[in-house]
């Protein structure tokens, strides 16, 4: 769900997101530009750093939100990019009992309203630091603990990944692969954390599964493109146990 601009670039977008099984029946289209970005990549580490434009009239309000969009959901994940429509969306989803996720990676002052509708919150490294005054993750995830019960994660970049699941503190160490490319890596993170979420999966499962799934999108070159299988992240799960 978002807003797609009208022209050649919305319409490759939306062509190559349908291509690959994603239903954009409820998404916008807007009279202008499609946000585009330029990802400039260093090919010695695979670290990339993401120039991005995005057209004024693409943004999403509050209004825009419908409840009806979520008839057929069993999980909402919402992004911080429109925040109030992310509050409103996620609020529809709390009514209806749905459990939400998350990818928040700035603080902004709607961040707690945020997190307050999230049902298991996924942040970026920096986020419990910033939101606590805690450099220790541990310590910054058991802060956060006090007022957001339940599961609380953290993606730690080339240190793998941490949960807080109740008052057990869960640490992940990273797939150790040759990194092309990480542009993408940490929301392939994310599909894959939702995926065994809602198989079922206990909490250390959790983490080793969506680390194994960003460790083959990081040694593949591209955005989309890199984005793994199913049985991409059981091959790489299985060679680690081999």
């Amino acid at each position: 769900m978002g807003a797609f601009g009208d022209d050649g670039n919305g319409q490759l977008i939306r062509r190559e997101l349908e291509r690959r099984g994603v239903d954009t029946r409820s998404a916008l289209v807007r009279p202008a530009a499609n946000r585009y970005a330029v990802i400039l990549l260093d090919a010695t580490r695979g670290e990339r750093v993401v120039l991005w434009q995005r057209d004024a009239r693409l943004a999403l309000a509050a209004g825009d939100v419908q409840a009806t969009w979520l008839d057929d959901a069993t999980l909402v994940h919402v992004d911080a990019t429109h925040e109030e429509a992310a509050i409103a969306l996620a609020q529809f989803a709390r009514d209806r009992g749905l459990p939400v996720t998350c990818d928040v990676d700035r603080v902004t002052p709607r961040t707690h309203s945020l997190l307050d509708l999230v049902t298991v919150p996924i942040l970026a490294e920096h986020l419990p630091l910033e939101l606590t005054g805690e450099a220790d993750t541990e310590r910054a995830l058991r802060a956060l603990g006090k007022t957001h019960p339940g599961r609380l994660v953290v993606t730690l970049g080339d240190r793998g990944s941490a949960m807080l699941d109740g008052d057990r503190f869960v640490r992940a160490p990273r797939f150790r692969v040759p990194v092309v490319d990480s542009t993408g890596a940490g929301d392939v993170f994310r599909g894959a954390f939702i995926y065994a979420l809602l198989r079922g999966d206990s909490a250390d499962r959790l983490l080793r599964f969506a680390n194994a799934a960003a460790a083959v999108s990081c040694a593949t070159e591209g955005a989309m493109d890199s984005a793994p299988t199913l049985a991409d992240v059981e091959r790489m799960l299985a060679a680690i146990d081999a």
